[in-house]
C-alpha cells in the first residue's frame, strides 16, 4: 500500500482522474433531461465515475507493465500496440457493462439504442486515450534515453580525441625538447640542468592531470611557465610570450594542458626566427582566456591534420555552453577559451 501511494506521479495521476470525473458530472448535469437521472444521484455518479476511471487506469497500468515484460515494444512495435489497444477495449467495455447495470436502476426510462452506441464509442475512445498516455510516456522516455546516450557518446568521443591530441603532442614536444637539451649539455650545463628540471615539471603536471576534466586556472598558469621556459630556451629571442591575467579569474577552471596545446599549435604552424619573431599573448577578457599570436604561417606543416583545435572545441562543448571561439584578424590568430566555474 505504501508503494502504491508513494509511486512517482501518483498524486498528479489521481488529481487528473478526479478532474475528469468532475467534468463528466457537469456534462451529465447538462444532459439531465436526456439521462433522466434523479437529482440527488448526480453527486453519486461523479463518485462512480471517479472509481470507474481509477479502476480503468490501474488495470491499464497493470496491462502495460505485464506487456512490457511479455511483449516488449522492441520485439514487434505494431503487434504490441495493437494487442494493448485490444485488451484495453475489452477491459473498459466489461467495466462499462457492470457500471451501466448498476446505473439502470436509477433511470426513469431504459436507455435507447442510440445512447448505447454513443457510450460504447465514448468508452472505446477513453481506452485509446489512456493507452495513448502510456505509449507517449514510453516513447518520451526512450527519446530522453537516446539523448543521454548520444551525449555520453559525444563526451567519450571528445575525451578520446583530446587524449589522442595530448598523446600526439607529447612525443613531438619531447623530441624537440631532448634535441635542445642535447645541445645545452655541451654548451651550458647549468642551463641544461635548469631546462631538465622544467621539463620534468611539465611532464609531472601532464601525468598528474591527464584524467581530470578541469583544473584551476592558477595551476595551469603555473604549469605553463615551465613550458614557456622550454620554448624560450629553444627559440631564445625569436619568441616572446607574455601573460596578463587578473587575479580574480584565476579561481576559475580550465581543461588541463589547454595552454600547452595552443602554444604548441602556434609554434607548429608559424615561422619562428630572428627575422620573424613569434609573439604570443595570454590575457583574460571577462571570463574568457584569450590566447593570440602573430600570424606568419609556414608553407607546409609536417604531420598537421588540422584536428587539434577542433578536438579542443569538441571537449569544451561538453563541459560548457560557452563555445571556444577562433578567429584570424589584423595579422593575429586568436583563440578565446571560456573559463569554467568551480
Amino acid at each position: 500500500m505504501r508503494t502504491f501511494f508513494n509511486r512517482k506521479y501518483f498524486w498528479l495521476e489521481y488529481t487528473i482522474i478526479f478532474s475528469i470525473s468532475i467534468i463528466g458530472g457537469f456534462v451529465r448535469y447538462l444532459m439531465w433531461d436526456f439521462l433522466q437521472l434523479k437529482g440527488e444521484m448526480h453527486a453519486i455518479t461523479v463518485f462512480v465515475s471517479f472509481i470507474f476511471i481509477a479502476v480503468s487506469w490501474e488495470l491499464f497500468r497493470a496491462t502495460n507493465q505485464l506487456l512490457n515484460k511479455k511483449m516488449p515494444y522492441e520485439q514487434n512495435l505494431t503487434i504490441r500496440i495493437f494487442t494493448q489497444l485490444l485488451i484495453g477495449v475489452v477491459i473498459i467495455l466489461i467495466l462499462r457493462h457492470f457500471v451501466f447495470q448498476y446505473a439502470a436502476q436509477f433511470l426513469s426510462n431504459p436507455m435507447d439504442k442510440m445512447f448505447n452506441v454513443v457510450t460504447y464509442a465514448v468508452y472505446i475512445i477513453l481506452s485509446f486515450f489512456i493507452n495513448f498516455i502510456f505509449f507517449t510516456t514510453y516513447f518520451i522516455q526512450k527519446w530522453k534515453e537516446g539523448l543521454v546516450r548520444s551525449e555520453r557518446l559525444e563526451k567519450e568521443k571528445a575525451q578520446v580525441q583530446f587524449d589522442n591530441l595530448k598523446n600526439q603532442l607529447n612525443p613531438h614536444f619531447l623530441f624537440n625538447a631532448l634535441s635542445s637539451l642535447n645541445s645545452l649539455i655541451h654548451e651550458n650545463q647549468d642551463l641544461a640542468t635548469h631546462f631538465l628540471q622544467n621539463l620534468s615539471k611539465v611532464y609531472r603536471y601532464v601525468l598528474q592531470h591527464k584524467v581530470k576534466n578541469s583544473v584551476l586556472l592558477s595551476y595551469e598558469l603555473e604549469f605553463i611557465q615551465h613550458f614557456i621556459f622550454l620554448l624560450e630556451t629553444r627559440f631564445q629571442e625569436a619568441i616572446s610570450i607574455t601573460i596578463q591575467v587578473d587575479e580574480e579569474v584565476k579561481k576559475y577552471e580550465i581543461v588541463p594542458v589547454t595552454l600547452q596545446v595552443l602554444l604548441e599549435n602556434a609554434v607548429k604552424h608559424n615561422i619562428i626566427d630572428l627575422d620573424h619573431p613569434l609573439k604570443i599573448e595570454i590575457r583574460n577578457i571577462g571570463h574568457y582566456l584569450v590566447i593570440s599570436n602573430t600570424m606568419q604561417p609556414k608553407k607546409t606543416v609536417e604531420g598537421s591534420n588540422h584536428q587539434g583545435l577542433e578536438n579542443l572545441k569538441s571537449f569544451y562543448r561538453i563541459l560548457t555552453n560557452d563555445a571556444v571561439e577562433i578567429s584570424a584578424t589584423d595579422g593575429l590568430f586568436i583563440v578565446r577559451i571560456p573559463l569554467l566555474k568551480t
